[in-house]
Order: structure tokens, then sequence, then C-alpha cells
């Protein structure tokens, strides 16, 4: 490999990691600076730089910045209506004490399938946040296990663009894609669960404080058993509850608000719904079209027309906060403080919209100047058993630019005139570039950004959190497509 572009990234990830831990700077200044130094040692020109750099915060600002603010627009409403409390209760009731983290991880392992993870985890972090509330603790476990399980599902199952551009590349079928990815997320989730009940507890404490007064809403959070930040003298039934709102005194004449579960989980599932349809719908007439690369032209047609539009995030999480503010909240309330509730949500959102957007500028500055490419033909030109081939080359390129999606089609499309040589068939070859792809999440993945804000956690704490789950589960798949390989 080029020692130039190998320099470029040592010095552009050395660059933000210094000044998130040892400057005043915050992360959006230390990413933007990452990315000119390694624009600048890469030999790419100076105008060209700012040119990724824009592009890269730009492309990234248009797929996730609406959906964030709408997204914790939603929240907020849930929250301070007592429907996110009603939600968590439910939650609780049904699963049992302790088992809160097994839900979580379910949940957004089954949402991200058809959800872009980003989208998923602004949508369902509310309910992460509510049970952590209702539990007096465990908010950090919570969050790893909800991003974690839709890290699984978003790398490994079609119809998520990644896998199912690595089937089209390498030729694999689809239907036997979904079948073995979920064979994998599914082997891998106790993964998931066991890692953020391990490392959780030992972050709870790093939570940033406007974070934690957000979650806990100023209550004390014990050292339970659990070692997560949990009592044990919480009632979980109805009888215990206070009003759970924050709305205020009610109007003489006027019922106490309640929000009931089905009521509460509109604004949460009707969103959810539209896009699942829409994923549906697409994938359903992207095959019948026989357009199955991501990157192909491709115009809907008929049903997937519309639901293109109505399942559209940005679509449905209007629809979500429409639904939130006029069916959540009781017809008394002050139109100035239904603005003002959405209004600080806006405010909140801001910093990590700038931040996700800032690393996307790094990745596509990593993408333009070659970074990613030199080091897939690098480990590609080493003589490897050949189901390493994909998956090195797929983790290699994510630590490189940070997205997964790139990460995994990179790989596909380099080992793709490699498979037949090593005799590898395409299913085998297609999980090995997804599984790869999972890899140590940090600063240059935008979702590094959204999972490590929305939960608090910063420098040091975010690595051993966030990037340290997704580097356990993706350790654990190599020893699955090992014995995969034994019988694919």
């Amino acid at each position: 490999m080029d020692l130039q572009l190998l320099l470029a990234l040592v010095l552009g990830i050395a660059t933000v990691v210094l000044v998130v831990l040892a400057t005043r700077l915050d992360a959006f200044v230390g990413l933007l600076l990452a990315a000119l130094v390694t624009g600048f040692v890469a030999g790419s020109p100076a105008l060209d730089t700012i040119t990724s750099m824009t592009e890269g915060f730009g492309a990234t600002l248009s797929s996730i910045g609406i959906v964030i603010g709408l997204g914790v627009g939603i929240g907020k409403i849930l929250e301070v209506s007592g429907a996110a409390d009603a939600l968590a209760r439910t939650f609780v009731r049904l699963l049992g004490r302790g088992r809160e983290h097994w839900a979580m991880a379910g949940t957004g392992a089954m949402v991200s399938i058809p959800v872009f993870c980003d989208s998923g985890f602004v949508i369902m972090n509310p309910l992460a946040r509510s049970i952590a509330r209702r539990i007096r603790g465990r908010y950090v476990t919570l969050a790893l296990a909800l991003g974690c399980g839709m890290t699984l599902t978003h790398h490994l199952v079609p119809p998520t663009p990644g896998p199912l551009g690595v089937a089209g590349i390498l030729g694999a079928d689809i239907g036997a894609l979904v079948l073995a990815g979920l064979v994998f997320a599914l082997l891998l989730l106790p993964v998931v669960v066991t890692y953020a009940a391990w490392m959780g507890p030992k972050l709870e404490s790093e939570v940033v404080e406007d974070v934690r007064e957000a979650v806990y809403a100023g209550a004390t959070v014990g050292a339970g058993s659990s070692g997560g930040g949990t009592v044990t003298d919480v009632a979980d039934d109805d009888r215990s509850e206070a009003p759970s709102h924050q709305l205020g005194e009610t109007p003489e004449g006027e019922k106490p608000h309640r929000v009931g579960f089905l009521l509460a989980s509109l604004p949460l599932v009707v969103p959810l719904a539209l896009i699942v349809l829409n994923t549906v719908a697409v994938a359903i007439d992207r095959s019948a079209q026989g357009v199955l690369d991501p990157e192909a032209e491709y115009t809907p047609q008929g049903f997937a027309k519309i639901m293109s539009f109505l399942g559209h995030p940005v679509v449905a999480l209007t629809i979500g906060i429409v639904l939130a503010v006029y069916t959540l909240l009781p017809r008394w309330t002050p139109r100035k403080q239904v603005h003002s509730w959405l209004a600080q949500a806006a405010a909140s959102a801001g910093l990590i919209i700038l931040i996700t957007a800032a690393g996307g500028a790094l990745g596509q500055v990593l993408r333009d100047s070659g970074v990613g490419d030199a080091l897939a033909e690098a480990i590609s030109s080493m003589s490897l058993p050949g189901v390493l081939v994909p998956f090195l080359v797929a983790t290699l390129v994510r630590l490189a630019q940070g997205s997964g999606t790139v990460a995994m089609i990179t790989a596909a499309s380099v080992t793709a005139p490699l498979v037949a040589g090593m005799g590898l068939s395409p299913l085998l070859a297609a999980l090995a570039c997804c599984a790869g792809s999972m890899v140590f999440s940090y600063f240059n993945d935008s979702y590094f950004w959204v999972v490590t804000r929305f939960t608090g956690l910063e420098g040091v704490a975010a690595i051993r959190g966030w990037s340290g789950i997704t580097t356990a589960v993706w350790a654990a798949s190599l020893p699955l497509l090992l014995l995969a390989s034994l019988v694919i």
C-alpha cells in the first residue's frame, strides 16, 4: 500500500483523537481539522479537499439531518405527554425487571431490517430513555443494546442497501442471504446483550450531565445489584404513579390527561410501518424490474412509487410528529407551549446534526483521497484463506472511511473476480463482506455520532462503549464464518 495514503489515514484519525481528548475544541471542529489533515497528507489539492468535505457534509446532512430533527421532536412530545412513560411501563411489565436490554437489542434488530439504523435509533431512543427512567438506571446498557442490535441486521440482512448490493455484485441468491444473515444476527445477538450488560454499568457515570438530566429527569440513580445504577424500590404498576407528563395543572372541567399504550405507540409505529412498506414495495419492484444494484438508475412504478414517497423517512417522520402533537397532547395545551417544546428539541438536535455531518465530511475525504481503495487492493493481493479475503477487505475499508455500506460493496467489487478462483460460494463471500464491515465504528462513521451523542458518551467512554460493542460482534462473526465455510 502507498505509505503516503497510510500516513494520511493514521494522521487524520490521530488529529481527531487528539483534539477531542486533549484540547478545548469539540468533536465538530476536530473532525473538520482531521479532514483537512487527511487531504493534505494524502496529496489532494487543497480545493479538492474542501470540495470533498462540503460534499460529504452535505450528503450526510441531507440524509440524516431532517430525520434527527423530526425524531427528536417526536421524542420530546412523547416525553412531555407521558406517552413514553406509558410505553416504558408496558415493556417493563411484560418483560420483567432485568431483561429490558434483551428487548432493546431484539427490537433494534427487527426495526433495522427495513429501516436505516440512523433513523431507527432516533425513533426508538425515546423508548430506551423512558425504560431507563422507569427503572432508574442502565440507560447506557439499553442504548448500546438498541444501537448494536440495529447494526447486526443493517449489515447482514437484505433489503438494506449494503447487503442487497453485495448480493447483486457477487451473484448471491438474495433469499439465501436473507436467511443466512438472519441466522448470523440471531447468533450474534447474545454477544450484543452480553457486552452491553458488561460495559454499560461501567460507563453509566460517564454520561454527560445534560443527557443524564434529560434521561432521569432529576431522579437519584442508585448503585443497585446490577451495577448499572438501579434501585429496587420503584414500583412498576400504575397505582404508584403520579401523573407522568409535563403538561401542568389540568384546567377546571377537563379530565386528567392519561395516555394508553396503543395511543402512545402511534407516533412510533406509523412512521416505522410506512418505512417498512416502502422498503418491501421497492424491493419487490426492483426485483420485478431486474434492478438490484443500489447504484443503478431506478424509477419506482405503481404502488412502489406511492410508498417511496409516503415511506421516505422525512415524510414518515413528519407524519409521526403531526400524530404526536395532535393525538398525545390534550386540546387544552397552549400553542406557545407546544412551540416551546419543539424549539427545545431542535436546540438539542443541533449539535448532534453538525457532528454527524462532520463525520460524513471526514469519511468523504478518506474515500476521495483513495485510502479505502488502496487498502482493499493491498489486502486482496495477499495469500490468505478464501473466506478471509472479502472479510479483511471489508474490515480495512470500514476502518479507512467509516461507512459500512461502502466497505461491504467495495469488498464485494474487489473480490468478485477472485471468488471462483478461491473456490468460495457467492453466498459465503457475501456473508464475509457484510460481517467484515461491522468492525470498530468510530469517528469517521456518522452512526457513531448518532449513538454516542444521544447516549451522552464522549471521548474514551464512547470508544469503550460503541466502538467496543461493534468490534465484539465483528470478532464473533469470524468463527461463524469459518464454521459456515465448512457447510456452504
